[in-house]
């Protein structure tokens, strides 16, 4: 492996001051993290990709670890999370990237792929499906699902109740969020436990929550994205044992998505690139080689 370490840098962009880290030098590859974690969770794909050729580039996003917490719910809007990415690449001087998110960052790299794709080259995204933009609002669909597993989408809803109980041990919160839903569980220890609990202490969760409480408000503001498809060529890897994204959501998905290829990680659960880091790191550098 190279003796390059990465390095943490912050910029200005879209009236935030962001955080990043990056590392290696090439063809630009953004790697968004979900809710509730950090470019951290990046941790095992940034030396990989600077090895591979690539400049891999993770941020805290609005909200999150040492990037700035705007207050207000329409602060965290998918229009200013796509418009802090790009401003972002500005930045950087860069044109085009590819573009790689899991959980929450996967919805982003969806939506940015469709509001700006003249900055996208590729997207790749570990458990979040896409299926096209949905006839009603989102929330309702997420109430008629069966079998209740995106319950505490709803309860977020509310401003400031998730908060109240959260925030009564943010250690034992994360602790179970994260083992909960994991396949493998033992890349939880101490020290990786106490980066996301100190993190989260420091900047607390109502920024990362209010993500959440856009999801009506991005449906209602984007009414030019109904029956638009992805067109870059896609990655997306699924991961065998996620309760909440499930695996069977990116049957079809050709339809939305037609330059797409989808792979499935096997005994992975929800946290898939920190769960299964290897087959992450080889499924992205295959899908990106002809890039180096």
């Amino acid at each position: 492996m190279s003796d390059e370490k990465w390095q943490h840098r912050f910029i200005m962009t879209n009236g935030i001051r962001m955080h990043f880290v990056e590392q290696g030098k090439g063809f630009p590859i953004l790697l968004l993290h979900g809710f509730p974690e950090l470019w951290y969770s990046w941790r095992f794909q940034i030396p990989a990709l600077a090895e591979a050729g690539f400049h891999a580039i993770a941020p805290d996003m609005r909200g999150y670890g040492e990037t700035d917490k705007p207050e207000g719910i329409p602060a965290y809007d998918i229009h200013h999370l796509v418009d802090d990415l790009t401003g972002l690449l500005d930045a950087l001087g860069e044109k085009k990237a590819v573009i790689v998110g899991h959980d929450w960052g996967g919805v982003i790299v969806w939506q940015m792929a469709l509001l700006r794709p003249e900055r996208v080259e590729r997207v790749i995204s570990l458990n979040t499906t896409f299926r096209g933009r949905g006839k009603t609002l989102p929330i309702q669909s997420y109430q008629q699902v069966p079998d209740g597993r995106f319950n505490y989408i709803i309860q977020f809803q509310e401003p400031g109740r998730a908060e109240v109980g959260i925030n009564r041990d943010i250690r034992r919160w994360m602790e179970n969020t994260i083992k909960r839903i994991a396949k493998k569980p033992e890349f939880i220890t101490e020290e990786v436990l106490n980066v996301f609990v100190n993190a989260f202490t420091k900047g607390g969760v109502t920024g990362p929550i209010n993500y959440y409480r856009n999801i009506n408000h991005n449906w209602e503001t984007t009414p030019q994205l109904a029956d638009k498809q992805v067109m870059q060529k896609s990655l997306m890897i699924c991961a065998e044992n996620d309760p909440i994204l499930l695996p069977q959501g990116a049957d079809g998905m050709e339809k939305y998505v037609p330059n797409l290829t989808k792979k499935l990680i096997k005994d992975c659960g929800h946290w898939t690139q920190q769960e299964q880091p290897d087959e992450v790191n080889r499924l992205i550098i295959e899908f990106l080689k002809d890039l180096r």
